[in-house]
């Protein structure tokens, strides 16, 4: 007997995906529409790539630009400040970005982020001082709402058979771009003294010995703008037409169908629903384990260049930029390769909120990895068993990662409806950014004071990131068994 037509019925309180046991979870495996789905993935390597290309040189940036009067203990501080610049922005305007997008379409608010991740590379690596690259990160955070609107089209693309599978594949695209961005910004930076027979004659390098591995990911941005112009199509529809939204073309267009203009019989479940209908339970809960995950892995990424950069008299590892590049890349391709792997695979044994704990947890001993790793280079030096160490901790890394897709999973099917898809991963985006602006500057901070200080003996760095994993967990205990 089939079931009650109105129980099918979508409304506030009814999650995008159905519980285990449902009809839907004996459902075939829907086939992911590769075509679009493949795009969004070119189209998602953009973002991780011009955020990780400064990472292997920020550091040395941050002395070359003389704001720490050559105090080493505040270059951490610094390239902290720079990153939680980013995150602070998107989290004033990244929720707007993912409102919009349920009004005017997912596309066009796609193509304004591309542009400003494409302008504001572009000015960072012309600015010469603290200042202009304060602006240039404002600026890209400022413009940048591709992140919420890229996870609501991935729900839109999927259903409850085969979100498990996309959710895997998305991180292959994250780390793709999270390998590229440090292989470029470690081989690319002052490339006049990197590689003085092709660019040594080179004026406008030695003058902005930085510019060019932040216009690598400039123009990448700029080329995947063509991509999803031509190419990409919408996933929902619009119930604004952007040219509404124009002045000029107000009088000069007939207005497009409104929610009010919709027949009677359409659902209410159609609607947008009020922000406020956002602070339930599901979506607080989803949204804290979204959020915990990324202050850990955040915290873990801003201070992991700066410790190996760090000397070793000091409490870091005393590698040098093309060094870090590479072992941030090699942490990357680790990281896209384990995804699609294994993540769908261990969802299926383990279940969701069981495989969200474990990988949390495996960030305990990446980070107890940091104060190991310098003990033995102090008493031994950088032997073969440091890299052994290294290679340990990049495995952890991405273990950790495994959290991420099951976070993005349990904000999808806590949205209130299909209508709100936007608004629900922009609001998760918000909090999330915000965590994202104080992991770093906390983090770093912590390590400037580490140093500086040598409070609990230069490790009070790593106790603040054990207590942020702590703090996650205590919300993932709280995430429901099914979705």
């Amino acid at each position: 007997m089939s079931p009650d037509p109105t129980s099918q019925q979508l409304d506030e309180e009814t999650p995008l995906l159905q519980s285990e046991g449902n009809s839907t979870a004996k459902k075939p495996q829907t086939p992911l529409p590769w075509r679009q789905f493949s795009m969004l993935l070119v189209l998602q390597i953009a973002e991780p790539m011009t955020s990780s290309v400064i990472l292997p040189f920020a550091p040395q940036l941050i002395r070359d630009i003389g704001i720490t009067h050559g105090d080493e203990a505040l270059v951490s501080f610094y390239v902290g400040l720079l990153h939680s610049l980013f995150f602070a922005t998107e989290a004033l305007t990244i929720f707007h970005w993912s409102r919009l997008s349920d009004y005017i379409g997912r596309k066009p608010v796609l193509l304004i982020g591309l542009f400003g991740l494409s302008l504001s590379m572009f000015c960072f690596g012309l600015s010469k001082t603290f200042w202009s690259l304060v602006i240039s990160r404002c600026l890209n955070g400022a413009l940048n709402g591709n992140i919420g609107v890229m996870k609501s089209m991935t729900a839109e693309m999927t259903d409850s058979t085969n979100m498990a599978r996309a959710w895997a594949f998305l991180p292959l695209a994250w780390s793709s771009g999270s390998t590229l961005g440090p292989l470029i910004g470690g081989q690319l930076a002052r490339p006049a003294d990197r590689f003085p027979n092709i660019f040594g004659d080179s004026a406008f390098l030695k003058n902005y010995p930085y510019f060019l591995p932040c216009a690598v990911p400039a123009t990448v941005s700029a080329l995947t703008w063509i991509i999803a112009f031509l190419y990409l199509k919408e996933t929902t529809t619009p119930r604004i037409n952007i040219n509404q939204l124009l002045p000029w073309k107000k009088r000069e267009i007939s207005p497009s169908p409104t929610l009010e203009s919709l027949p009677v019989s359409s659902p209410i479940s159609d609607k947008p629903v009020p922000i406020r209908a956002l602070f339930v339970r599901r979506v607080l809960i989803a949204t804290g384990s979204y959020a915990g995950i990324a202050l850990i892995d955040i915290a873990f990424r801003t201070v992991q260049p700066v410790f190996y950069a760090t000397p070793i008299s000091l409490g870091g590892l005393g590698l040098d930029t093309p060094t870090i590049g590479t072992i941030l890349a090699l942490q990357g391709i680790l990281n896209g390769a384990i995804q699609p792997l294994a993540f769908a695979r261990l969802y299926d044994i383990m279940g969701a909120k069981k495989l969200w704990l474990f990988a949390v947890t495996c960030a305990l001993p990446m980070v107890a990895l940091l104060p190991t790793l310098n003990t033995l280079a102090r008493s031994s030096g950088i032997v073969q068993s440091i890299w052994y160490l290294v290679t340990l901790q990049v495995a952890l890394m991405g273990c950790t990662s495994f959290a991420y897709g099951i976070s993005f999973m349990y904000i999808s099917a806590a949205s209130p409806n299909r209508a709100s898809v936007g608004a629900t991963n922009g609001f998760a985006q918000v909090i999330v950014s915000i965590m994202r602006a104080v992991g770093p500057a906390a983090a770093n901070s912590a390590f400037s004071i580490s140093i500086e200080k040598q409070y609990l003996g230069g490790n009070l760095v790593y106790f603040v990131m054990v207590g942020m994993v702590c703090m996650a967990m205590g919300v993932g205990i709280l995430l429901p068994r099914t979705m």
